[in-house]
């Protein structure tokens, strides 16, 4: 199983850099950025960096990790110019871009924004016919697309993309799954390996409908984790309000966090991501990666 990080938009920008140069150094597979306008809560004061921004300075300033979004939001990002983008930065990492899309779903960036968040059906239903435009633009010559929502006459993409795959981040079992099955080279998803090993065989019956290979689309998940010391105070309150705010967590010594992570790969996870808005900043965020990295991904 390879381990990706995840470094917060929410730092300053020499921070998510030393994230990346960190992951690149110490031999991670990639470096992962959300895409979100501001902080998920009430109080939406503090920064949050553009997604695609960062990672156009993350492709001129590595040389071996993946890069990916993790995800583009459809409801703020038109397909077509999301295909023009997402080539651009192909050709920038010589192949080592991964485009992450999905539904787009936090409430309150839109409103701030004044954009349209339709109600779930539709948003799926433009999802879909997303994804549609993406394939059509990044793999034909030209792409003509009469949708619902989006229309595409005789459209070109010049220069195609190199190697570019489409990752999608998604959950719902009954539709959602669905459309990953349809057009997703990768998929991601939150969660533990019960959950993940729950997942994959809701996937593997929307895949056994179209008559695709699950094993043919690569998976990714991440959950909050860190190795603490037996009884750190400090660590149990930050798990309990993790925990408390709906985030999948593995937090305790090595062994324990090893026990949870082992997990993976029989739930059918390809690649783990580690987040690292929990970590702090600076020699803090690195001591909690290095001892990650040290005492228990080197074991799996």
């Amino acid at each position: 199983m390879d381990f990706s990080l995840w470094p917060s938009a929410a730092n300053p920008w020499p921070d998510v850099l030393d994230a990346a140069r960190y992951a690149e150094r110490t031999g991670w597979h990639g470096v992962w950025v959300a895409d979100h306008f501001m902080p998920n809560r009430a109080d939406v004061s503090g920064p949050m960096h553009e997604c695609l921004a960062l990672l156009a300075g993350l492709a001129a300033s590595t040389e071996r990790v993946r890069i990916g979004s993790m995800v583009l939001g459809n409801t703020y990002r038109h397909p077509a110019v999301v295909a023009k983008q997402a080539a651009t930065l192909d050709h920038m990492t010589g192949g080592r871009f991964v485009l992450g899309v999905g539904a787009g779903w936090q409430v309150n960036e839109h409103e701030a924004y004044g954009i349209e968040l339709p109600p779930v059906p539709e948003r799926l239903a433009r999802f879909e016919e997303a994804c549609r435009v993406l394939t059509a633009l990044l793999g034909e010559e030209r792409a003509t697309v009469d949708g619902r929502f989006y229309r595409l006459t005789d459209a070109p993409l010049e220069p195609k993309p190199q190697r570019l795959p489409i990752l999608i981040g998604a959950a719902g079992e009954r539709v959602a799954l669905g459309i990953v099955a349809r057009y997703a080279d990768e998929w991601n998803h939150w969660g533990l390996p019960e959950l993940a090993a729950h997942k994959g065989r809701v996937f593997a019956g929307h895949c056994a409908r179209i008559d695709r290979d699950p094993a043919s689309v690569r998976r990714s998940a991440q959950a909050v984790v860190e190795v603490v010391d037996p009884g750190d105070a400090d660590a149990r309150e930050r798990r309990d309000r993790l925990v408390a705010a709906g985030r999948p967590v593995a937090m305790g010594t090595a062994e324990e966090v090893l026990d949870v992570l082992a997990g993976y790969p029989d739930a059918g996870v390809d690649e783990f991501i580690v987040p690292d808005f929990a970590l702090g900043t600076g020699s803090r965020r690195t001591d909690a990666l290095e001892r990650l990295r040290t005492e228990v991904l080197t074991r799996i």
